[in-house]
């Protein structure tokens, strides 16, 4: 394990450990005006959002590490109090990207990018028409966490208007994950996309009180076979299947397994722990459980 003072190393690559290790990071495409309504787009992955009533996003313009200087998103966030944040997915990242070139002060980023700006209904920043949400905020305080290069500037917004384009919705009205194809930041030139097999769920312990993984029998728990993630699933039942069933699961679904291996007994857990294993992967948790509770029955 490699561990590491801040400060013991130069900043440049700290702040690479940091950015390689934190993520993926979502991008807080945010637009501004300056003190002159002239419009200034760039992109951030130190965003997210902090609580719904009231609704507060937060985004950061770091100071540069090379030169100690500010983002002209900072000075015109102090200036202005406005800003809009856009949410960028996939069909829009190359442009987001060529946005965040570090042009002049007073130069259009829209233009640049070839992006539609968008009036916005509350405050002056315009919108970017091709972001599937976007965020009109204002702006409520400005955080500087240091003076030197590096040092973070968190920009605390209160959203007071959100925009979505209808086609990302799914049937219930909600946001599908599918549909917004979202991108997240990695470190150096690195992104990933938040789409096809990238996406998976894992079912929220909410409603269910979970066992827990210290309730899980030690020799399925002390598997070689099964992962943290598998554990963890297991872990998140209410109870273990009844006898009765874990038996009944014996005789019609592992009848053969049983037959073929009744005098290894060794190899005969190692491939319950495997198949476990597999059931798990297509989400079928309590035909796991039956599977791994048929060996000691």
């Amino acid at each position: 394990m490699k561990s590491i003072v801040p400060g013991s190393i130069p900043i440049p690559q700290f702040h690479g450990y940091l950015l390689g290790a934190v993520g993926p990071r979502p991008i807080a495409f945010a637009s501004t005006i300056d003190e002159d309504g002239n419009p200034n787009l760039s992109p951030y992955s130190f965003f997210n959002v902090f609580g719904a009533n009231p609704p507060i996003a937060i985004f950061s313009p770091a100071r540069r590490v090379r030169d100690n200087t500010t983002k002209h998103t900072l000075e015109n966030a102090k200036t202005t109090k406005e800003v809009v944040i856009n949410i960028v997915n996939y069909s829009i990242v190359e442009q987001m990207s060529l946005s965040s070139t570090e042009y002049a002060k007073g130069v259009n980023e829209f233009v640049k990018a070839g992006l539609t700006p968008l009036k916005s209904e509350i405050v002056k920043p315009f919108r970017v028409k091709e972001s599937p949400v976007q965020l009109e905020c204002k702006v409520k305080e400005v955080v500087e966490t240091g003076t030197e290069g590096g040092a973070g500037n968190l920009i605390i917004c209160e959203v007071v208007m959100m925009h979505i384009n209808e086609e990302i919705l799914d049937s219930e009205g909600k946001v599908d994950p599918k549909k917004i194809d979202l991108v997240g930041r990695m470190g150096g030139d690195w992104y990933v996309r938040a789409n096809g097999d990238a996406l998976f769920e894992v079912a929220k312990p909410l409603r269910t009180l979970g066992i827990g993984v210290d309730q899980i029998p030690e020799d399925i728990r002390l598997s070689n076979t099964l992962t943290g993630n598998d554990l963890g699933k297991l872990g998140n039942v209410e109870e273990l299947p009844n006898e009765t069933d874990v038996n009944e699961y014996k005789l019609m679904e592992l009848a053969d397994l049983f037959q073929e291996l009744e005098d290894e007994p060794v190899e005969l857990e190692k491939r319950l722990h495997q198949l476990a294993h597999e059931l798990l992967a297509e989400g079928k948790v309590e035909e796991a459980w039956k599977t791994l509770l048929t060996f000691n029955n």
